[in-house]
């Protein structure tokens, strides 16, 4: 059970501490206790499931919206469009980025709550006699995993953290900050005993922890310990799996129609082994081990408030919409709010020609009018490259920052993939003459998500190849997804540690969490200090990591819990 449960027993347990002591010797039989609530095979699935739901609230922005989007803008990726003048939240990281600020907070106790659960299991698993030891090892590397992957977020967030391993029954107060190296190294010890239980991502159910994922996890690990032959081993295990490949060709739902292989990687219901998808390590599920209906939000956040931008019509020289209704768009979805928008140095300056993940089918830069009567000259051109977009004036800088830019498509799926936020019930798509489709009021997607894809393994290898100095070895690894997406290769000349985060940009965008990508590397300010037109006109170099939440420290009154420096 969860550990405020443990606490509200011992408290039971105080008050009737005058009570004979044959009733204190009973058996709890009518309460749920963590010895008598894990006992069989099914009630571990259902602490596990726990897991798998603590990390899907975590993707898919249903602990806290600003707290997830945290994790994605204040980056060389994005900034935050909905408080642009003045600039508040992230934008001014400075002012915002402190130990009192709930961001850091939601995000420290969200990844605790996974490791006190992990904890629960492992201890209570050492007492089991009712499992078999299929499912003892099964349910331990799936625990082990999930605690070394929460430990890993947070110190590449925060640096060294207090580590915990042991199943809590009363509340401590005494916590120290273990150094980052520390905790990276239990997080080591977690993923390689993780490795030797889990079966192989063939073996197991979609969306379920495998020993693949595991060690990429453990790739990255390493590499942050600076062990290079370790992490280019751990990655080689995943890139020869002989279950795993790249996606090169079209595959799935819209296979039969215009796009491209990139594309199909994001497609609804793409994303699973089962469905032909042998890239993605962990693909986070809506249904699988889970208790309720949780949805993505990416796509209300990412996506430009299109529904805003207005033309002045030729004929009338009135202003109308672009979109017909208010909801009509080219292939993307129209109810997108502006609140992540992507960087220039994203949107323009890291792509090379004939890039697929740069293609029209992933990124869309212009769409066609139809909020105009069929009969306006207007009716059917192109925003920008008929000329509209240059007569934006200046008053109307929310049609250039915040109600139109490049939409990224893997974030706004195609028709049929949205839901209603009040209920299940597939929406009714409407074809306009453009290809694009008609959504009423939908603001979540109930669809798959990558925590890791095989890609990344790549990257990952290629950073140990850097950090090896093998900048050849680096380049080809980085030139096997350049194939993939059809654009020039990479030199060897050319490999830095920036040329690495641009093709992470342009291979993993709004996939991976930036933030905790550079907090990890150390590169968070110079990064966002160089690309990023509002949180760089603040941001500071102590800011590489993130604040020790202040009320961790205040209520630890048993020890010294320190606060990074600079806070």
């Amino acid at each position: 059970m969860k550990k405020r449960i443990i606490i509200y027993l011992l408290g039971i347990s105080t008050a009737l501490s005058s009570c004979s002591k044959s009733f204190l010797d009973e058996d709890p039989l009518s309460i749920y206790t963590p010895d008598n609530s894990l006992q069989t095979s099914i009630q571990y699935q259902q602490a596990t499931n726990n897991l798998y739901n603590g990390v899907r609230n975590i993707y898919m922005g249903n602990m806290n919206l600003d707290t997830y989007f945290g994790l994605y803008y204040a980056t060389d990726f994005a900034y935050n469009a909905t408080d642009y003048e003045p600039a508040a939240k992230l934008n001014a990281y400075k002012a915002t980025m402190v130990p009192s600020y709930f961001i850091p907070q939601n995000i420290w106790t969200a990844y605790y709550k996974i490791i006190t659960n992990a904890n629960l299991i492992i201890s209570q698993l050492n007492k089991s006699t009712q499992l078999s030891d299929a499912d003892k090892k099964s349910f331990l590397g799936q625990a082990l995993f999930f605690r070394a992957y929460s430990y890993n977020v947070l110190a590449n967030l925060f640096g060294g953290v207090p580590v915990e391993l042991n199943e809590l029954s009363a509340p401590r107060y005494d916590y120290v900050r273990a150094t980052r190296e520390a905790v990276y190294q239990q997080c080591k010890k977690d993923l390689l005993q993780a490795i030797s239980l889990l079966s192989d991502i063939n073996q197991v159910p979609d969306g379920t922890v495998n020993k693949q994922i595991a060690q990429h996890t453990l790739t990255e690990v390493l590499i942050s310990l600076k062990d290079y032959d370790g992490a280019i081993t751990s990655a080689s295990g995943v890139i020869n799996f002989p279950g795993l490949s790249l996606v090169n060709g079209r595959f799935g739902r819209r296979a039969n129609l215009p796009g491209d292989a990139y594309r199909d990687l994001f497609e609804y219901n793409n994303q699973n082994y089962s469905s032909g998808n042998h890239e993605g390590l962990l693909v986070i599920q809506t249904a699988l081990n889970n208790s309720a209906s949780v949805g993505d939000q990416t796509a209300w956040a990412v996506v430009p408030g299109l529904t805003g931008v207005r033309i002045l019509e030729s004929t009338t020289k009135t202003k109308m919409s672009i979109l017909f209704n208010a909801k009509f768009v080219d292939s993307v979805s129209s109810n997108g709010i502006g609140w992540i928008r992507p960087t220039s140095h994203f949107l323009y300056d890291i792509w090379t020609p004939g890039d697929i993940r740069n293609s029209s089918y992933n990124i869309v830069r212009d769409i066609r009018i139809s909020g105009v009567p069929a009969t306006s000259p207007d009716y059917g051109k192109w925003y920008v490259k008929d000329g509209y977009k240059d007569k934006v004036q200046p008053a109307d800088f929310r049609d250039t920052i915040r109600n139109f830019y490049p939409v990224i498509r893997k974030a706004s799926p195609a028709a049929g993939d949205f839901i209603s936020a009040a209920g299940p019930a597939v929406l009714t798509n409407v074809t306009n003459p453009f290809g694009g489709f008609l959504l009423n009021g939908a603001s979540r997607l109930f669809i798959q998500k990558y925590m890791a894809r095989l890609a990344e393994t790549y990257l990952l290898r290629a950073e140990a190849y850097l950090g090896k100095g093998e900048k050849q070895k680096a380049a080809d690894d980085i030139n096997v997804l350049r194939s993939r997406a059809q654009t020039t290769p990479a030199s060897m000349a050319e490999i830095n540690m920036d040329y690495i985060l641009d093709e992470r940009l342009r291979e993993l965008y709004m996939e991976e969490f930036r933030a905790v990508t550079l907090t990890r590397l150390g590169l968070l300010y110079d990064r966002d200090k160089k690309y990023n037109p509002r949180s760089g006109l603040t941001i500071e170099a102590f800011h590489n990591l993130w604040p020790i939440p202040a009320t961790e420290i205040t209520q630890n009154t048993g020890a010294v819990l320190e606060q990074n420096k600079g806070y």
